[in-house]
């Protein structure tokens, strides 16, 4: 029998991926009997057998014969006479069986249906990929990538599904080329315009986690649980980690020796700065530990308005605030607790307070250095110019306009 362009394309339909035999063998069988339906009006009376591993299809027809005269639906029916002509052995009562060719169907017809089977397969493969991916939300993917556009990145998985990879979920110092390989996330699914969507993450919490779980076992085994992650992708993050097991230091386990399991996950991360810290109930002890690698004299805490006043030496606010205000920003989160700086002043030191300055200083220029833990004449004229205009928004003049101030109150 000729296949007639239909049977041809058996063979690429049963190597889509993510599609399984009976579900192949489901949808090609329901294409032939809607077919069946339009000659003949009905498909109860026929039987279809598609063999996807060669792409042969038989269809097969059955009607009863009945006595001349006496058909009333040619389509389930056949008269003797008629059937005498097919077949001379048969009786009144029973059953006619022919084969129905493709090429009865018409050329028309049968372009249609191979139209239709494209488009349901490609319904079917689109479908799986959704639920395959909706599934492995939070999961680590590799992927080559495929193309590079100015607001996300194309990323091909194993199996040429494509997943997005936007910019803003990009650690701010990635950069790709086509080819190269790329780990993330799944962070997002959904469906536009009847395709899966899939959106990767770089910059998500989630990506972090499951990073150390591939390189520290004792996470991936359950003795080791991180309870909180927070970061500033590509700056810092914080990792808080607690142990079951009292013979087990989280902290180190998660550090190895030398930093032998950390330093991959840094890598990967583009030299990202992480603290580990060991978590617990006892808050100040974990507002203590979150502000590391500042050492903190003393913590009062708001509970109710959710607010730490933390005091420190002169030498330790800046360590407490770090760069770009990034490390008591992420101690903040980690805890749950807004985080005030204060320098404690030292009794042999003698310091004025910022807003002694409030005559020749702008308010708001005092309220820009009070921001970032500056609150003393001493603890501004202890960093340089470069130093002050990068953590605070102040023009370089500003910036030593008011050093010049403070310098002569010490002259």
């Amino acid at each position: 029998m000729s296949n007639i362009n239909l049977i041809d394309s058996f063979q690429e339909f049963k190597d889509f991926k993510n599609i399984d035999r009976p579900t192949m063998m489901s949808v090609l069988e329901e294409v032939f009997r809607s077919m069946i339906r339009k000659k003949y009006g009905n498909d109860e009376n026929c039987d279809v057998i598609v063999n996807t591993d060669n792409g042969d299809l038989e269809i097969w027809r059955t009607r009863k014969v009945m006595e001349d005269g006496f058909s009333e639906d040619d389509d389930l029916e056949i008269e003797l006479a008629e059937a005498k002509t097919l077949d001379p052995s048969l009786e009144v009562g029973d059953d006619y069986i022919e084969q129905v060719t493709l090429e009865s169907f018409g050329r028309r017809a049968i372009l249609a249906a191979r139209q239709t089977l494209v488009s349901k397969i490609l319904e079917l493969e689109k479908d799986e990929i959704f639920k395959k991916y909706k599934d492995r939300v939070g999961e680590i993917v590799t992927g080559e990538v495929y193309q590079v556009w100015k607001k996300e990145t194309l990323v091909l998985d194993d199996e040429g599904n494509e997943l997005l990879l936007p910019k803003s979920e990009q650690i701010p110092a990635d950069y790709f080329k086509k080819g190269d390989t790329v780990k993330a996330v799944v962070d997002k699914v959904e469906m536009l315009n009847s395709n899966p969507k899939i959106i990767i993450s770089r910059t998500a919490p989630e990506f972090l986690q499951r990073l150390f779980e591939m390189e520290v076992p004792e996470i991936f085994d359950g003795l080791i649980t991180i309870k909180k992650i927070v970061r500033e992708p590509g700056e810092r993050a914080k990792v808080a980690v607690e142990s079951y097991d009292d013979r087990i230091d989280p902290v180190g386990a998660c550090v190895g020796m030398k930093g032998s399991r950390i330093h991959g996950i840094v890598r990967e991360l583009k030299n990202e700065n992480i603290d580990v810290i060991n978590y617990t109930n006892n808050l100040q002890l974990y507002i203590q530990r979150a502000l590391s690698p500042a050492k903190i004299t003393s913590i009062k805490l708001d509970d109710e308005k959710k607010t730490a006043a933390v005091y420190l030496k002169p030498d330790q606010v800046s360590l407490a605030i770090g760069r770009g205000g990034h490390n008591i920003k992420l101690a903040g989160k980690l805890t749950g607790y807004e985080i005030d700086v204060y320098r404690e002043a030292d009794e042999t030191d003698e310091d004025v307070d910022i807003e002694e300055f409030s005559d020749e200083i702008e308010s708001w220029i005092i309220d820009e250095f009070k921001r970032i833990g500056l609150d003393t004449a001493k603890s501004v004229l202890a960093l340089t110019v470069n130093e002050l205009v990068k953590r605070t928004d102040l023009e370089e003049e500003t910036v030593k306009d008011v050093l010049s101030i403070l310098q002569a109150e010490f002259e």
